[in-house]
């Protein structure tokens, strides 16, 4: 993919569905009694491998042009799979559905892509087998595939030793099929979708700081569920728009839940002009963004926000090598194993363009301000890498050229052409 300079960048858009309600409305409407109908389902890879493990378990998944309709069969509905689980690159539906897995009566295996047999999944396998779980890494490595073995489970009060929504998720979705009430304290709080979905759905489910708790055995009843719009989509056309000169970009239905808006606070510490606009509760708190153009100038990203804002920080590299002054991105050591190094793969790929950047242990250190020109960008197949990049395009000289561009089809399938027509280049 080539991507241009752009003089301007003007209009309205709606970004796809969030990434991980998308995920959760599939999974918990399968456990549910009845019929969950999701609008705006984000229908990119990784929520595609969601649906295909469920139909491999038994469960009606209808997908049409504007919702997606799941038949729940309750709790213990789900079937054996006849075949392997195929996760394809997604960490959220392998790390959730282990969860779920860990207490049906029924062998299974997950695996996938090439990405995911190397992403540490020891961070799940630790709690549940202190749960009484059965699950293996089949390969001895603490990676996928897995193998799980599902039979009850015994309750637990599991503190994390990462701040991870996945983790979080995975423990309490096996505590529904535990005897007894299961807690899942984090250091710093994650994002929390998990928990409000599962309330919504009659799960009895608490959170008291950094600690939720889950009862067992709740009768989930099936829900409409509307996805508002991903903010870590929404994330690159927020650069855009501040970055490339002359602009203003609307960009609709955005999700602003406080654990995920990290990327709206930092920004406003650059000196960023977003006014939330048609703020609304539905379910998960939602607003219109207003994006004008800003003069931005570096600051210091680290300790609590880190967490509700970690798949926008190859965003804001970008932006703070374009950004007047020093940036330090510290504490997010969790970069490292995303689906690609994301600290390496950032700090590598600025550097062709001639950002002064390096590499610390937890973050990177970016002195922004620099002329930057166009280069060969390898995605390292990281669709938030190739959307960061093709942003920096729209504002530097010369011609961006991306390898490996069709990975944003994770997340984003219309990225590209949602791109051109805020710009016409």
């Amino acid at each position: 993919m080539e991507i241009k300079k752009q003089t301007s960048l003007k209009g309205e858009i709606a970004v796809p569905g969030d990434k991980s309600i998308s995920h959760r409305a599939v999974m918990f409407g399968a456990l549910a009694d009845g019929t969950t109908r999701i609008t705006h389902f984000l229908k990119g890879a990784d929520c595609l491998s969601t649906i295909s493990c469920f139909r491999k378990m038994g469960i009606l998944i209808e997908e049409k042009d504007d919702e997606v309709l799941v038949h729940g069969k309750g709790l213990y509905g789900l079937q054996a799979p006849k075949s392997v689980l195929d996760v394809g690159n997604s960490g959220t539906t392998t790390r959730l559905i282990s969860g779920i897995l860990a207490g049906q009566n029924f062998i299974s295996e997950l695996n996938g892509d090439a990405s995911i047999q190397s992403r540490p999944m020891k961070r799940i396998i630790t709690p549940l087998l202190s749960m009484g779980a059965d699950i293996t890494s089949i390969k001895g490595n603490g990676c996928a595939p897995l193998r799980i073995s599902g039979h009850p489970l015994s309750a637990v009060s599991y503190n994390s030793p990462v701040s991870s929504a996945q983790v979080k998720s995975c423990i309490l979705l096996a505590g529904m099929y535990a005897d007894d009430v299961t807690r899942v304290t984090e250091p710093v709080l994650s994002r929390n979708h998990t928990e409000i979905m599962l309330r919504y759905f009659g799960a009895d489910i608490t959170s008291t700081g950094t600690t939720a708790s889950i009862s067992p055995a709740p009768v989930l009843k099936a829900r409409d569920i509307p996805v508002p719009g991903d903010i870590s989509s929404a994330a690159y056309f927020i650069a855009a728009g501040l970055l490339t000169p002359n602009s203003e970009i609307l960009i609709r239905n955005v999700g602003v839940n406080h654990t995920r808006d990290g990327i709206l606070r930092v920004c406003r510490d650059m000196g960023a002009r977003i006014t939330l606009v048609n703020v609304r509760q539905e379910g998960e708190p939602t607003a219109d963004l207003l994006v004008q153009s800003s003069h931005l100038h570096g600051t210091t990203i680290g300790g609590s926000i880190i967490p509700a804002l970690i798949d926008e920080i190859p965003m804001l590299a970008v932006m703070a090598a374009f950004a007047e002054g020093t940036t330090i991105i510290k504490d997010a050591q969790e970069l490292k194993v995303k689906e690609s190094n994301r600290i390496d793969v950032m700090v590598n790929n600025l550097k062709r363009m001639g950002a002064d950047i390096e590499a610390a242990d937890d973050g990177m250190i970016i002195h922004g301000g620099a002329p930057l020109h166009g280069a060969l960008i390898d995605s390292c197949m990281d669709h938030r890498v190739a959307m960061s990049f093709a942003v920096a395009g729209t504002i530097c000289n010369g011609t961006m050229e991306i390898k490996g561009a069709e990975c944003v089809n994770i997340s984003y399938p219309s990225f590209y052409e949602d791109l051109y027509s805020l710009g016409g280049k």
